[in-house]
């Protein structure tokens, strides 16, 4: 589990598979990590997905352009993508298939799981039977819902370094602190004092500094260190 889902801090801001409230939209969002594959058959037409983080109008374009070599004989390399936020650039192309079957229902699964900076492509090959509007909006749906199962989703928090400095008797009380939040502790000195350096989300800030000062009788001092953004993923923490 991602360490600051243990305290709800990601779940407060992606309830369900919504957008964020508007106060913490600037400080998290969710994106593509490492991107993925997925592949579905219907009346004997393939659907080949493939998911790719990007930044830049330009990057989707570079790998529409790989699917297109990679599929060469393929009769449609469908797609849509979002990048940035508040609000994002959303693009799609139903590249010949009959108009929004293809490119906005790509997009919609790509809205429905509140992601960004993410382009989807799906490729058809065409098995000789029509599927109709309604079978291609499912297909076409499905194919990237598939793709993006097989893809790592992470979710980016905007927060800051805090260097924390105790004595050894408000120790066990930080820690039990941080603990409780699911907070990410990064280094910890020990010499006369102990100092501990933590990751905390900016959402966090005046209730952690509430909690600490309480928690040690006004004994901790608190460094704000740099801002920084950080996400759990399956190898470990991102931090940047």
């Amino acid at each position: 589990m991602c360490i600051f889902c243990q305290s709800g801090i990601v779940e407060s801001v992606w309830a369900g598979q919504g957008m964020p409230p508007e106060e913490v939209a600037m400080d998290c969002y969710r994106t593509v990590y490492k991107g993925g594959a997925g592949e579905i058959v219907e009346k004997k037409s393939r659907f080949i997905a493939e998911v790719y983080p990007v930044t830049e109008e330009e990057e989707a374009f570079a790998h529409l352009e790989e699917v297109k070599k990679k599929y060469w004989d393929a009769r449609h390399h469908c797609w849509a993508y979002v990048i940035g936020r508040n609000p994002g650039q959303e693009r799609m192309s139903d590249d010949g298939e009959p108009a929004g079957t293809a490119g906005k229902p790509i997009l919609e699964v790509i809205r429905g799981r509140a992601l960004t900076d993410v382009f989807v492509v799906v490729t058809r090959y065409f098995g000789g039977t029509l599927l109709g509007t309604g079978g291609l909006v499912r297909a076409y749906t499905a194919a990237a819902a598939e793709a993006l199962a097989h893809t790592e989703i992470i979710t980016r928090i905007h927060g800051f370094k805090l260097r924390i400095i105790t004595d050894y008797t408000g120790l066990g009380k930080i820690q039990y602190i941080l603990g409780q939040r699911g907070l990410a502790i990064l280094d910890t000195v020990y010499t006369d004092r102990v100092e501990i350096t933590v990751l905390v989300p900016d959402g966090e800030k005046g209730a952690l500094t509430k909690a600490l000062m309480e928690g040690t009788n006004g004994q901790a001092q608190m460094q704000e260190l740099e801002n920084c953004w950080f996400a759990e993923t399956e190898e470990g923490l991102l931090l940047d």
